[in-house]
């Protein structure tokens, strides 16, 4: 991946993630989603999507969350975005949303789009914040439980401080 490792002022630090990161990721999986995904999906994704480009947020040296997203042309599709539990509600979410963001638009990307399920206003207020807007749905999309999913959009800008509202 075509990033450095990045600390801010908090003691955030962002970093592309490797194969030996995949143990702490499935821990943080499985504490954020009730559909992780496998160890094998995150090698596959690491080791033969070309599309792919996944960070690790790490906290004073410790896995707390990661993200990533597939690039192609010029739109960045986030795939999976999660902070361990006990760090939620200190906006290391948004600085990790940002951060891949960044990326994509360093990349060269001009637009990113996520799933996200119609129930979890707390994401959606998240990515609306940070530029994101409704685009429609898509049926049933969860297969644990049927949900939908809404689909949502944003335009990139070089400087990221235009995404972000207040």
């Amino acid at each position: 991946m075509e990033q450095e490792i990045k600390q801010d002022a908090e003691g955030l630090t962002f970093r592309p993630m490797t194969l030996e990161d995949i143990p702490a990721v499935m821990v943080i999986e499985h504490d954020a989603f009730t559909l992780p995904w496998t160890e094998e999906a995150f090698r596959n994704e690491l080791t033969h999507n070309h599309f792919a480009r996944y960070m690790m947020m790490e906290w004073n040296g410790e896995p707390v969350g990661y993200a990533g997203m597939w690039t192609v042309i010029d739109e960045a599709h986030v795939t999976n975005i999660a902070v361990l539990s006990p760090y939620r509600g200190r906006k290391w979410g948004e600085r990790l949303l940002l951060e891949l963001m960044k990326t994509a638009s360093q990349l060269g990307m001009k637009r990113m789009t996520l799933e996200v399920r119609v129930s979890n206003r707390v994401a959606q207020n998240l990515y609306m914040k940070m530029g994101f807007e409704p685009a429609g749905l898509r049926k049933g999309y969860y297969s644990d439980n049927q949900e939908d999913a809404m689909i949502m959009w944003a335009e990139l800008f070089p400087d990221r401080s235009q995404n972000a509202r207040g």
